[in-house]
């Protein structure tokens, strides 16, 4: 097997954990990404050379089931990765891979850009603020951010709070499996994790962050020239207990914010 399909290494693995996040470079083949982008061009029905576009500063698109999705949601580096973050054999394959905020450069401001953490239950809540995240990260493994464009600091690169997963699990402690709604969670906006450094999303097409769950995050304006394109598919587990789960990084980061003297 080719050295860079091995499973992460060490430093990544505790990297993941303290910061809440890693970035894996060509994660997948940028042939992919340009047959990607071509899809969504064709859905997002606004001509490239046309200047009004810059008008929407972002367009939403859904889910997409396309081989050029699904083959590069499960290339091997992701694969190896998903098995070193998540628990091997404890997540499902991604079939689909979505939603897609595509930004572009514009004089009007995104609506979207609030600091945030992903939920993961209650879904069929039709107020998206009363779908909720517990402790166990139930329902969801990763938060990833497959970048199908190259993102520089100007392109609206994605925000993330360094180490915030660690304060989000801290919260969540005292409400065990019921957990806490996306409102009670943002009630502070946050605040708790504003002194934490930021990082930004950059990278070229391929580049994927596989990142905590309980991570907080935020979009931001375009600043840049061309459209972002990147899709922020949650990593789901299987149905039923595994025991890998428990002991993965995920699990390991969740359970040293509450006893810092975990071992990694």
């Amino acid at each position: 097997m080719s050295t860079k399909f091995r499973p992460l290494l060490d430093d990544q693995i505790q990297e993941f954990v303290s910061k809440g996040f890693i970035r894996v470079d060509n994660a997948f083949d940028s042939q992919l990404a340009t047959k990607v982008r071509e899809i969504l061009w064709r859905d997002l029905k606004v001509s490239r050379e046309d200047s009004e576009f810059s008008s929407q500063p972002v367009i939403r698109l859904g889910m997409y089931t396309d081989a050029p999705f699904v083959e590069a949601a499960n290339s091997e580096s992701l694969v190896a990765a998903y098995n070193s973050l998540a628990g091997e054999g404890c997540w499902l394959a991604p079939k689909a891979v979505g939603t897609f905020p595509v930004r572009f450069p514009s004089p009007n401001i995104p609506n979207d850009t609030g600091w945030h953490v992903d939920m993961s239950l209650d879904f069929h809540n039709p107020d998206f603020m009363q779908w909720r995240v517990n402790i166990n990260s139930d329902g969801r493994l990763l938060l990833m951010l497959f970048l199908f464009s190259d993102v520089s600091d100007q392109d609206a690169p994605t925000k993330l709070r360094v180490g915030s997963h660690m304060k989000i699990a801290r919260q969540l402690f005292p409400y065990g499996k019921s957990g806490l709604t996306l409102a009670e969670l943002a009630k502070n906006e946050f605040r708790e994790t504003e002194n934490c450094i930021e990082a930004l999303a950059t990278g070229a097409a391929g580049t994927v962050y596989l990142c905590h769950p309980f991570i907080v995050h935020s979009a931001q304006a375009h600043q840049g020239q061309n459209p972002k394109f990147m899709a922020q598919p949650p990593l789901l587990p299987k149905p039923g207990l595994c025991s890998g789960a428990l002991q993965s990084p995920v699990q390991v980061a969740i359970r040293k914010a509450h006893s810092p003297s975990v071992s990694d």
